[in-house]
């Protein structure tokens, strides 16, 4: 079991080169946006949005609101930081597996499952905060096995490692209709809408 004290730790530690260290792949980018909803005039969830690396991208394809939330306060004030002056968007520190942020058309959770502990009660509570036909996206911008051999050194003890994307659409589907997966050497993605 994840101890949600190290992963805060683990992530406060990295906050301040986060931004450094981001390495992007604008297509697959651009095809985990499009499969995750987002359009002009979404309300966009970001969860554990870390310094805000996709924020741009939601306001960039007109959303209308981005929330950001992170467990990690360090990070969650470095994206405070950067969008301090744009009212459309919100950083709000806090654990996405209990917390209530309001209502959205799409909650995309980019790189960053394998660290939360308990995977089928994030899923309930988040499904709970779609708009009617919402959408939930669970994303990473690389392959299963990448992300797990990622995982394997210093964050092993903060990762439970990335389930294959069926077993992912199973704990989907008491809360969401899944309507794709994807799961290859580019990336993985997993993704409904609300029932």
């Amino acid at each position: 079991m994840i101890d949600l004290k190290e992963v805060i730790e683990f992530f406060d530690r990295l906050a301040p080169d986060w931004d450094a260290g981001m390495v992007r792949n604008e297509p697959v980018i651009a095809r985990i946006l499009d499969l995750g909803g987002v359009v002009p005039g979404a309300d966009v969830l970001d969860v554990a949005c870390g310094t805000g690396v996709l924020i741009p991208d939601y306001l960039n394809r007109g959303a209308a609101s981005v929330t950001g939330v992170d467990i990690s306060p360090k990070m969650a004030q470095i994206a405070r930081g950067k969008f301090a002056d744009d009212g459309r968007v919100r950083i709000l520190c806090g654990d996405a597996q209990e917390g209530t942020f309001g209502r959205f058309d799409c909650i995309l959770i980019y790189n960053a499952f394998p660290h939360f502990s308990e995977p089928a009660k994030l899923l309930r509570n988040l499904s709970r905060q779609l708009k009617p036909g919402g959408r939930l996206t669970v994303a990473h911008g690389m392959s299963r096995e990448k992300i797990n051999l990622h995982h394997s050194g210093g964050a092993r003890h903060v990762s439970n490692g990335l389930m294959p994307a069926e077993e992912l659409a199973g704990l989907f589907a008491p809360f969401l209709t899944v309507d794709s997966t994807v799961s290859d050497e580019s990336m993985y993605l997993v993704s409904g809408t609300n029932i």
